[in-house]
């Protein structure tokens, strides 16, 4: 029993079982997750191993990005996101930031490095984007920003791809002022030299500490050389640069004797790697951050059963249906959850479940044949994972109490879309999936989205995808995650179902349709799994099965360290409908049975 107490025991101490143990291991599906994650861990490494090597990082006195990030968090606590993000399909595979969630001594940041393996951290392009989902990540989870900076400036022979946009270079400097106005900090850790773009990064953080041997300025030494221009290089020229880059080595601008003895900019200098990252600590150390006790209903708990079966029960072949109540006893505390109208909209689960004592609620796809369903037509009988009016009716209520009594949500996809046709089209699902969208963004609660298996058409937006900026986080997918408009054999048939039929009116071949249908369902493919999904930025960071608790466990003690906004768990409205409507389902499937 926790020292602080809990509030409303008889709600939250047992919640209602959920789940099974595992029958058996499923060799064959565990095996092809696991080629996935495998693929996907060599893809990582792929760009660990890039850029220039650690040893001669090492031998010039200096650590890797990896290196400092590893010393900078507690064990066991990163959670990497964006690792494989590369929407511009740069040649060096990478956007050349690391980013992710981890604790500092004790206390949740979001933190982003400089990945000096690659052009000494040079900004190229892509960056510009990572960087800005992270400060949404900050923004959205109110939580500390940390950056290890170690910036060269812009790799100039990309500079359009970089420089000027609405996401471009200057964005971040925007950003991290953004932030500061909301009161979230930005602290600042700076190695190497960081001239231009990196200097002006390094100074718009809140805090700055600095190597004693790091530098920020305006410009570098051809900028700063004092050089006539003449629109073209010549040997006068080149020799100028010569001595000025030479001068530039040696006594670069914006060094320690500048901005920390006479501007002041620099906060405090450091002697040793260490020594600036133990800065950073001192610094974060210096924030709020509440007790998790304070929002504590009952004490943490791991699920009864192993997160390792989720690589037996999430089927990798994309056809096959299973129980997302299994999926979700591997994540919950104690295997335990309070479902929100579980005989209403069912083929969508919406429940509340505790994550390290604390409540968050979930909103999943259910899977498999919904007999008697959907209640608007007895033509067809409903599918898990489409969304049906009472499913899209019962999210936007339950994300309204959500935010009512200020509980983060958590949304689990695998879906294939909305119902269609004009059956659907009466039953009002594009108003009603709109009208979601306008619940969801009416709320003020962050957010975490899952896509588990499909990410499908609108549904995908509709189910708390990437794209609700306001309330999204981040996303993660798993090694079962496909997103795409349709599945590749839908879309084919939509796009060659009238050149089949006019070939066959004409006598033609359908063998050359046949093999343009067949190079784009594998076009499709390709470009719709996990690893694709992952560096064009569909998902935030592909997560193995087991660590997705992990990453939930991330999110919600985020949420929870420094909210913005507090619902007192005794005045609590979700819960007692939830405890209300149960007592009712209950009596009434008693009174059926009898």
């Amino acid at each position: 029993m926790s020292e602080f107490g809990y509030s409303m025991p008889r709600y939250f101490k047992k919640m209602n079982d959920l789940g099974t143990p595992l029958k058996k291991v499923n060799q064959k599906n565990m095996d092809e997750l696991l080629a996935v994650e495998t693929a996907v861990d060599a893809e990582v490494q792929r760009i660990k191993d890039g850029g220039k090597p650690t040893e001669k990082i090492n031998a010039g006195g200096e650590w890797t990005a990896w290196q400092r990030i590893e010393y900078l968090v507690d064990e066991g606590s990163w959670c990497p996101l964006h690792t494989l993000f590369d929407p511009t399909a740069n040649e060096e595979g990478t956007t050349a930031v690391i980013d992710g969630l981890g604790k500092i001594n004790g206390k949740w940041a979001v933190i982003i490095a400089s990945d000096n393996k690659y052009l000494a951290g040079a900004w190229i392009p892509g960056q510009a984007e990572n960087i800005t989902r992270v400060t949404d990540i900050a923004k959205r989870m109110n939580l500390p920003l940390v950056w290890i900076l170690n910036c060269s400036g812009v790799k100039l022979s990309h500079q359009d791809e970089v420089y000027a946009n609405r996401v471009g270079g200057g964005t971040p400097f925007y950003r991290h002022n953004e932030l500061e106005q909301m009161g979230i900090p930005v602290i600042v850790g700076i190695y190497g030299t960081n001239p231009a773009g990196g200097g002006y990064h390094s100074i718009s953080p809140t805090i700055i500490v600095v190597h004693e041997k790091a530098n920020m300025a305006v410009g570098g030494a051809g900028i700063v050389s004092g050089m006539k221009p003449k629109g073209f290089i010549d040997d006068e020229v080149a020799e100028a640069l010569i001595g000025a880059t030479r001068k530039f080595k040696s006594t670069p601008p914006g060094r320690v004797a500048i901005h920390h003895d006479i501007t002041g900019f620099f906060r405090e200098v450091a002697t040793t790697e260490e020594g600036v990252l133990d800065l950073i600590k001192k610094y974060v150390d210096a924030l709020p951050a509440y007790n998790p006790e304070f929002f504590r209903v009952a004490p943490p708990a791991p699920p009864k059963y192993s997160p390792e079966d989720l690589w037996s029960l999430v089927p990798a072949n994309q056809k096959r249906a299973y129980d997302i109540y299994e999926v979700m006893a591997r994540l919950f505390d104690s295997s335990e959850h309070m479902e929100y109208k579980p005989d209403y909209g069912v083929e969508m689960y919406t429940g509340i479940a505790k994550i390290d004592g604390m409540l968050c609620g979930f909103v999943a796809n259910k899977q498999g044949p919904l007999m008697n369903y959907p209640e608007y037509t007895k033509e067809y009988i409903g599918i898990g994972g489409k969304l049906y009016r009472q499913g899209l009716i019962k999210m936007s209520e339950f994300v309204t109490l959500c935010n009512r009594d200020q509980l983060p949500i958590i949304w689990i996809q695998d879906t294939t879309g909305i119902d269609v046709g004009d059956i659907a089209e009466v039953a009002e699902l594009l108003g009603l999936g709109q009208s979601l969208i306008y619940s969801i963004n009416n709320t003020d609660v962050p957010s975490m989205e899952i896509t588990l298996r499909k990410g499908t058409a609108a549904a995908h937006y509709v189910l708390g995808g990437p794209q609700g900026r306001k309330t999204n986080a981040f996303s993660i997918g798993t090694a079962a995650t496909e997103i795409y408009v349709m599945h590749g054999e839908t879309a084919v048939a939509a796009m060659y179902a009238r050149r089949l039929v006019k070939d066959t009116d004409s006598g033609k071949s359908l063998d050359p349709t046949i093999a343009k249908m067949n190079d784009l369902m594998k076009l499709y493919e390709d470009r719709s799994r996990p690893i694709f999904c992952a560096q064009k930025g569909f998902v935030d960071e592909i997560v193995k099965m087991p660590d997705l608790r992990k990453y939930i466990q991330a999110f919600v003690s985020g949420i929870y360290q420094n909210p913005r906004s507090i619902c007192p768990i005794h005045q609590m409205i979700l819960p007692r409908c939830i405890k209300d409507y149960m007592d009712v389902y209950v009596n009434k499937s008693t009174e059926r049975e009898s």
